[in-house]
C-alpha cells in the first residue's frame, strides 16, 4: 500500500551526498514523496522539510553530513523550514547514536523508514519526533546462501500500482523521480555486497549482495530515456558480482547489450568493478558491445601483496599490471581510474614504494589517494601496526603528489585522440559559448571534463555526442575542437 497522502502543498528538499548509489536513493524517495502529495523543491530554504541523504563512508564523508544537517538547522533557526530529517548511510550506520548526539536533527531515519517516510514527515511536522532504530548488522536479514536469496527479497517485497510512466526503481518496486536534468543518470544494477574488506563498514549496514533482476534494470533504463537520459551509468558497491545469486555468473554480459539496446541511450557505463571477478568474458563485453564504453572503475586499493592480504583482498602489483594488459589489448584508448588507500596498519615503506612504482607503470587516467583512518566496527580497527598519524598524512602526501603527476602525463598521451564528447553544459559567455561535457573515459563528477572549442556557427546541445579531437590538456581535463556531431532526440 502507497503511504497516505500528505496534507496538500507540503514542500520537502532532499539534500544528497555521497556517491551515484546515493543519488538513486533520493530520487526514489522523491518519487514515494512525490506520489505522496509532496512538494518537490530544489533547496532547503524555505522547504518545510529539509531531508539530507548522508554518507557514511569514511571520515571526511561522516563530517561533511553533519555539518549539511547543521546548516539546514541553521535554517530552521532563522524560521525559513520546519523540519530537518537526517537519512542515508550515516543515519542507518548509527541510528539511535547519531540522533543523540545531534540534537538539531529533528529525526534520524533508517532504510526501514523508506517506505512509509511520507507518514514521517508529517508527523514531524505535528511535532512529534518518531524514535531512531538501533542500528544492526544488515547482512543478517537475507540468506547467507546468496542463490536463496531472490525468494527472501520477493517475500519481504510489497508492491504496490505503479501510475503510469513511472519506473520501477531498487528493492520494493517504488517510483522514482529525477532530482535533475543532465544528460546521464545512475542505475543500481544491486545492493549490498558480500566481501569482507576490513576496512570497510559498508557490507553492515548496505547488507547482503543482491542483484536487480534484468526486466527492472532495464525497465528503469526506458523510463530514463524518455526523460531525456542519454547515458545511463550502472551503479552498486560491487558490479562484478551481478547476477550470482540469479544463478548466473555471465549474467552482466548478458545486461549489457541489452541496456545499451534500449531507445534514446547513447551509451552504458559500469562502475566499482572488483579487479579479482573481472573474467575475459566481462572485459569483452565492456570493449565489444556497440555502447558501452570501454569504462574500467577497478577497485586497487594498494599494490604490495603484504597490504592487500591484511586487506583481505587479493592481487599483487603484476597480476594488476597484467588484467590493465589484457584491457589495453582489447581496447589501448580505454579509460581507467581507480583508488588507493595509503597509511594501512602494517604499511612499510618498500609498500609504499610498491605501490609508487605500480601506479608509474599502469598509466591510470585517474586515481583518488585516501589516507587510512579506522572506521567503526571494521576488522581494521582492532590490526596491530597502526601507524601515526603524521606518518599517514606523510605517505598520503607522497602519493597524491605522484598521483597529480602521472595522471597529467596520462592525460596528455590523449592528444591527437579523436574522443566522444556527451555535452553537459552550454552557457552563453557574451555570445560565445562555453560547452563542456564528458568524454567516454570520463566518468561523472570526479574523472575531470572536456570542454570543447567550438568554430564559428557550430551549434550544439545538451545531450549532443560530439566527435572531437584533443587538442590541450589541464591536469585530467581536456580540450577538444569537434569533428562532427551526433545530435541527440
Amino acid at each position: 500500500m502507497l503511504p497516505t497522502p500528505a496534507t496538500p502543498q507540503r514542500s520537502v528538499a532532499l539534500v544528497t551526498l555521497g556517491c551515484a548509489r546515493n543519488d538513486v536513493d533520493s530520487e526514489e524517495l522523491a518519487g514515494r514523496l512525490a506520489d505522496a502529495g509532496w512538494t518537490l523543491v530544489d533547496d532547503a530554504d524555505g522547504a518545510d522539510v529539509a531531508v539530507v541523504n548522508t554518507c557514511g563512508f569514511v571520515e571526511q564523508a561522516k563530517k561533511d553530513s553533519i555539518d549539511t544537517v547543521l546548516a539546514a538547522a541553521d535554517l530552521k533557526e532563522a524560521g525559513r523550514t520546519r523540519a530537518v530529517v537526517a537519512v542515508g548511510c550515516m543515519a542507518e550506520r548509527y541510528g539511535k547514536d547519531l540522533a543523540e548526539s545531534l540534537p538539531e536533527a529533528d529525526a534520524v531515519l533508517g532504510f526501514d523508514s523508506y517506505g512509509d517516510l511520507s507518514s514521517h514527515l508529517e508527523a514531524i511536522l505535528h511535532g512529534e519526533k518518531p524514535a531512531s532504530h538501533v542500528p544492526r548488522d544488515r547482512r543478517t536479514l537475507l540468506p547467507l546462501a546468496p542463490a536463496e536469496r531472490q525468494a527472501a527479497r520477493a517475500a519481504r517485497i510489497v508492491e504496490p500500482d505503479l501510475p503510469e510512466g513511472l519506473a520501477p526503481a531498487s528493492g520494493p518496486r517504488v517510483v522514482r523521480r529525477r532530482l535533475g536534468s543532465g544528460p546521464w543518470a545512475p542505475v543500481k544494477i544491486a545492493a549490498g555486497c558480500d566481501r569482507r574488506c576490513s576496512f570497510c563498514a559498508i557490507p553492515a549496514f548496505r547488507g547482503s549482495f543482491v542483484s536487480r533482476p534484468a526486466g527492472e534494470v532495464l525497465a528503469e533504463t526506458q523510463w530514463l530515456a524518455e526523460q531525456g537520459v542519454k547515458e545511463v551509468f550502472l551503479v552498486s558497491e560491487n558490479t562484478t558480482s551481478y547476477g550470482k545469486d540469479l544463478g548466473d555468473l555471465r549474467a552482466l554480459e548478458a545486461l549489457l547489450p541489452r541496456v545499451a539496446a534500449v531507445e534514446g541511450i547513447e551509451r552504458v557505463r559500469v562502475s566499482y568493478l572488483q579487479p579479482a571477478e573481472v573474467r575475459p568474458g566481462l572485459l569483452d563485453a565492456l570493449t565489444q558491445t556497440p555502447g558501452v564504453v570501454p569504462y574500467f572503475d577497478l577497485s586497487f586499493q594498494h599494490s604490495a601483496p603484504n597490504v592487500l592480504r591484511r586487506m583481505r583482498r587479493f592481487g599483487s602489483t603484476e597480476s594488476f599490471l597484467a588484467l590493465l594488459e589484457q584491457v589495453r589489448e582489447r581496447f589501448p584508448t580505454a579509460g581507467i581510474r581507480s583508488n588507493v588507500i595509503v597509511g594501512f596498519p602494517g604499511e612499510t615503506e618498500d609498500d609504499v614504494d610498491e605501490l609508487c612504482s605500480f601506479l608509474e607503470r599502469a598509466r591510470l587516467d585517474v586515481v583518488g589517494v585516501f589516507g587510512y583512518s579506522d572506521e567503526d566496527g571494521t576488522e581494521a580497527a582492532t590490526l596491530e601496526g597502526k601507524l601515526p598519524e603524521d606518518v599517514v598524512a606523510a605517505r598520503t602526501d607522497r602519493v597524491s603528489r605522484l598521483v597529480e603527476e602521472l595522471v597529467a602525463q596520462r592525460a596528455e598521451e590523449r592528444l591527437g585522440e579523436v574522443v566522444e564528447v556527451l555535452v553537459e553544459s552550454v552557457v552563453d559567455e557574451d555570445g560565445d559559448p562555453h560547452v563542456v561535457g564528458r568524454a567516454a573515459h570520463q566518468g561523472p563528477d570526479v574523472d575531470g571534463e572536456t570542454e570543447l572549442d567550438l568554430p564559428p556557427g557550430f551549434a550544439v546541445a545538451v545531450g549532443d555526442v560530439v566527435r572531437a579531437r584533443v587538442t590541450g590538456v589541464a591536469g585530467a581535463d581536456l580540450l577538444a575542437e569537434p569533428v562532427r556531431v551526433t545530435v541527440g532526440a
